[in-house]
């Protein structure tokens, strides 16, 4: 049976796991550990594991500013996948972002990511004319020196 629930802190070591194995090519400033603690910090609420027969089967991270809503960490384990599992996570995330107002929720995939754009294109995600742009800030974190 599948189950959706917000991130509790024993989750921790089983979510950092997922993330190594579904994020191998994570640059090294998306510690796991370091990217979980911060989130706890702001809006600790919009972050949902799911879990299929108590075994951890995925995330979903999300945020809201009053303006835009983001998704991020979406992930499936691959032993979990094809079960409706990120459909279930996405349709939770998108739940709660409603309840706080939200009228548009934002995502990016890595460019070549194809299937995460098909799956994303399934829940009636569209591909936006934009150009993504991002600038490293300066923070006191040794993951960035």
């Amino acid at each position: 049976m599948l189950s959706v629930r917000p991130f509790a802190k024993p989750d921790t070591e089983d979510v950092v796991a997922l993330w190594r194995e579904v994020f191998p090519d994570a640059p090294p400033w998306n510690e796991p550990a370091a990217d979980i603690e911060r989130k706890l910090a702001v809006q600790p609420e919009l972050f949902f594991v799911a879990h299929w027969e108590g075994e951890l089967a995925g995330t979903a991270m999300c945020g809201y500013d009053g303006h835009r809503g983001w998704v991020y960490y979406v992930a499936v384990s691959p032993r979990h996948r094809r079960r409706g599992v990120g459909a279930k996570l996405m349709g939770r995330v998108e739940a709660e972002l409603v309840k706080l107002g939200c009228g548009k929720l934002n995502l990016q995939v890595r460019e070549g990511n194809n299937s995460a754009v098909e799956f994303y294109a399934s829940l009636g995600y569209e591909i936006e004319g934009r150009v993504s742009m991002g600038k490293r800030l300066a923070v006191d974190r040794e993951d960035e020196e």
